[in-house]
């Protein structure tokens, strides 16, 4: 049984930000750590090639994102809520929008499905899609762009 209690322990720390969690089951105390203290022995000449590798993935990294932020024309609609995404009522029928398509404020754009819960998307103002940056069946994160509409 404590085997069990301490599978759930380690489950919990290898999916959260903590390092570390010390219990106490049955007069016995466990300890997990998910990154030891100790700092490996690197050679000087490795870890400042590592470092400027690094600092070029991280500028390449920044250059896609504001090329990102480039292309973007119009305004974000953005998940009101975590959940999965669905462009179509039902897998049969054809999606509420396409890239391209005009739309009125209030007209359903999507659906978020939220713990068995269908939630319409719908939009804010009139104008047409621009581009549909989430895939059916995706799940999305809270304020996740899903759609970009230019504003009419």
């Amino acid at each position: 049984m404590w085997q069990n209690r301490l599978k759930e322990i380690i489950y919990i720390l290898e999916n959260s930000n903590v390092n570390e969690i010390e219990v106490s089951f049955w007069g016995r105390k466990y300890r997990v750590v998910k990154k030891p203290n100790t700092i490996p022995d690197i050679p000087v000449q490795k870890s400042k090639s590592i470092l400027l590798d690094s600092k070029k993935e991280d500028l390449t990294k920044n250059d896609t994102e504001n090329d990102k932020n480039k292309e973007i024309k119009g305004e974000q609609l953005l998940s009101p809520m975590p959940g999965t995404f669905y462009i179509a009522p039902t897998p049969d029928d054809p999606p509420f929008v396409s890239k391209g398509d005009k739309i009125k404020k209030g007209q359903t754009l999507c659906i978020i499905e939220a713990m068995k819960i269908m939630n319409e998307i719908e939009s804010e103002y009139d104008g047409h899609i621009t581009d549909v940056l989430v895939k059916n069946s995706e799940p999305v994160e809270y304020n996740q762009a899903l759609f970009i509409i230019e504003p009419t």
